[in-house]
């Protein structure tokens, strides 16, 4: 009986032991153990794992690829443009023991270094790499982030910039640089198009100067063309050749054609409506002065200049007399006496 709670008592403590001692690591962790506080250089594999039940400590470390984004960065670019970037970064733990003992979080560790190398490429960068040439800079990103990262047993996949969001103002200005873009694309298309035109056009005259009956039969061409529309009315070009051949004719009809005058042995013809002007003369002004106009049209009293100037008025008397501006309208002087007697 004794043997038998002997031997119940060794097994309960293996089981014991062996429950303290056994450790399962998963097929994407790896094993760091500590003993006494030390870290050993041997790195469990994934399976069951037997540690000392009181001298070690086991860390369980993840080794898959974390993927971990960047919170968006403002910065000004190397052509002076505010823009606002934000990135993503793939990552995963190279050496467990390494990133246990030499840094207390990695995760934390490469935010913070991703963060601050972004900013730095932003301001390393112009604003048209960071919209169309992103490669070079992802290149840069992953190169200045894996310089830290290995000294913390971490391995750098890769960097990749998600978006770059732009002020309202130069999305406008963009958009105005694309418009004119494109309108000088199509101008030169258009231009193009033109002198090719013109080239074929241009080849076409001269054969068709070759062969008179050609234009004849694109004349009947284009009549056929015109009438095919079902038009009420039916426009029919006359040939210039047809003009000039009658103008011929008629001219050997009268004798021979007439030699043209030139426009500067012309007369000048005057014209069928055009009436003669008229000179006006303007009377002398001392003639229009010297003439008396009577102002009796006018002026309800007439006083003959005579008595006017044959009265001879002190000019304190006529200064006090009060005389209406009726009777004084109403008197009419000639004008060469006025003038005569404003002369000293």
């Amino acid at each position: 009986m004794l043997v038998l709670d002997v031997v119940i008592g060794v097994v309960l403590a293996l089981a014991v032991l062996a429950g303290l001692s056994v450790r399962t690591v998963q097929q994407y962790q790896r094993g760091v153990v500590f003993r006494f506080g030390r870290v050993l250089d041997r790195v469990r594999e994934p399976g069951l794992v037997m540690i000392m039940p009181v001298a070690d400590r086991l860390r369980k470390v993840n080794v898959q690829i974390v993927t971990m984004p960047v919170p968006g960065q403002e910065g000004i670019t190397r052509d002076n443009v505010t823009v606002r970037v934000d990135a993503v970064v793939y990552f995963k733990v190279e050496d467990p023991v390494k990133a246990t003992v030499n840094v207390q979080d990695y995760g934390f560790a490469i935010s913070q270094v991703a963060q601050t190398s972004l900013r730095s490429i932003i301001g390393k960068s112009e604003l048209d790499d960071l919209l169309a040439n992103r490669e070079p800079i992802n290149q840069g990103l992953e190169l200045m982030l894996d310089s830290p990262a290995l000294g913390w047993g971490v391995q750098i996949d890769r960097v990749e910039i998600k978006d770059v969001a732009l002020p309202e103002s130069m999305k406008r200005s963009m958009s105005r640089q694309a418009e004119a873009e494109r309108e000088r694309r199509a101008r030169i298309i258009t231009a193009d198009g033109e002198y090719q035109a013109s080239s074929r056009l241009s080849e076409a005259a001269a054969i068709m100067a070759e062969t008179p009956a050609a234009l004849q039969l694109r004349l009947l061409q284009t009549v056929v063309e015109v009438a095919a529309e079902k038009n009420s009315t039916l426009v029919l070009p006359f040939p210039v050749e047809l003009l000039r051949f009658l103008e011929s004719a008629t001219q050997q009809a009268e004798g021979g054609p007439r030699p043209k005058a030139k426009a500067a042995d012309r007369p000048a013809e005057p014209l069928p409506d055009a009436r003669p002007v008229e000179q006006l003369e303007l009377p002398d002004l001392d003639g229009v002065l010297a003439t008396e106009m009577p102002a009796a049209e006018v002026l309800a009293r007439e006083v003959p200049a005579d008595e006017v100037l044959a009265a001879e008025v002190p000019a304190e008397e006529v200064l006090a007399r009060e005389v209406p501006a009726e009777e004084v309208l109403a008197r009419e002087v000639p004008a060469d006496e006025v003038l005569k007697s404003a002369k000293p």
